[in-house]
């Protein structure tokens, strides 16, 4: 089968997510992937006002032996004036991979050209999925487009043959939206059990890092929102005159620099790791080198109230507890009793692991943890995906077909 990923983020420098891991399961399952995405990182990226377009062949960001071409059409650098040429570029090229590549079924995970694609798509009478792992209007910077983001995104969902949503919380948030509740269904995020196994050494990260057995690791990886929490982490770390204590951070982004500030200005060298970004396949190392795993987020972050980040998955498949504020879509899928602790705040991390620590009952919640989650593999999750899209593709044409014989 041909299968056309529409993307509104960078396939190849942002963590690997639902996407990623989807496209090169079914790569490896001898489906046929390309994948448009969008440079969102280029305020970082050196060059002119205007991007060109490019082609990535045989990308594999996980699965070795998987291949993904991915399209990248070119923009303006400008703000504002990067979503109007998105809008032309997009356009352009989503027309040329339908013509040429003549797709099976198209996924959208945007919203300006998951907008575009599903119209073309229509036209070319080919199924569509929109599959949302985030709420992406929220994500928007310029807020007063979230507003016509989230507009895009109503017709679009109106408009598709089948909508998925990563867990409840955030299916009820699309139906409300206008999704068709029959046309609407969960597909959670996957683990790979193999790749994140709790017996992995953890010798190594200890010793890069100097840490010793008799520290307690506090651990965050992924890209670093201002409003992650971290922060408020940080601070509360420089108040706790307990130097057993370490905070280890893997990823990039918005928070990055204000947490460097932090950890000199208080001293906190030795007690805060900023490692930077790392490469996903050293990912299961960082998590087993640590104790106790972290999502403090804003509990009033509006992105954050209907998601369930994949990471919190691959925390708890290494056998790890997780300590989160308390966030209504995690809450609504992990419950009280499966190795997730909740917090209001950010700044009661520090006082809930300590609290944790005395209770002796760390290794009991990550057990708990790994338990609830062995049931997410990823093999199990493109099964599922596999048989919604062969699904949607049959649907489309025993309509087409019911339609010519009426004609």
């Amino acid at each position: 089968m041909r299968i056309l990923f529409i993307q509104e983020s960078d396939w190849l420098k942002r963590n690997p997510a639902q996407p990623h891991h989807l496209a090169e399961m079914l790569s490896l399952r001898g489906h046929e992937i390309r994948a448009i995405d969008y440079e969102i990182l280029w305020r970082k990226s050196k060059g002119g006002l205007w991007s060109k377009r490019q082609v990535f062949n045989k990308v594999s960001k996980i699965h070795h032996g998987a291949v993904v071409t991915v399209f990248r059409p070119g923009i303006v650098r400008v703000p504002v004036l990067n979503y109007v040429s998105l809008l032309f570029s997009h356009q352009s090229e989503i027309e040329h991979q339908i013509d040429e590549f003549k797709p099976h079924v198209v996924i959208n995970w945007g919203i300006l050209n998951a907008y575009l694609a599903t119209r073309a798509a229509k036209q070319s009478n080919m199924p569509v999925v929109y599959y949302w792992i985030d709420v992406l209007h929220r994500l928007i910077p310029f807020k007063p487009f979230q507003i016509i983001g989230e507009l895009v995104e109503r017709q679009t969902l109106k408009a598709t043959d089948r909508v998925l949503v990563i867990n409840s919380e955030l299916r009820d948030y699309v139906i409300g939206l206008g999704a068709p509740p029959e046309l609407t269904q969960i597909l959670p995020a996957g683990i790979d059990t193999k790749q994140f196994n709790p017996d992995a050494n953890h010798a190594p990260i200890r010793k890069q890092y100097r840490l010793s057995e008799e520290n307690t690791v506090l651990f965050f990886m992924g890209w670093l929102y201002n409003f992650s929490g971290l922060k408020e982490v940080a601070l509360e770390m420089a108040r706790t005159p307990d130097n057993n204590l370490k905070l280890l951070i893997v990823g990039e982004g918005d928070a990055y620099d204000e947490l460097e500030r932090i950890v000199i200005k208080h001293n906190l060298q030795d007690r805060i790791i900023l490692t930077g970004k790392k490469p996903y396949q050293e990912i299961p190392d960082f998590i087993a080198a640590s104790d106790v795993c972290l999502l403090p987020a804003y509990t009033q972050e509006s992105i954050m109230q209907d998601i369930v980040p994949i990471k919190l998955y691959e925390y708890m498949a290494m056998k790890k507890p997780v300590i989160s504020t308390r966030l209504p879509g995690i809450m609504r899928e992990f419950g009280e009793d499966n190795g997730v602790v909740y917090v209001d705040k950010p700044e009661d991390v520090i006082s809930r692991v300590q609290e944790l620590l005395k209770s002796g009952k760390i290794e009991e919640l990550g057990s708990k943890a790994r338990k609830f989650v062995e049931s997410y593999s990823w093999d199990r999750i493109t099964d599922e995906f596999e048989g919604i899209i062969n699904e949607v593709v049959q649907e489309k044409r025993n309509a087409a077909k019911a339609s010519s014989t009426q004609m």
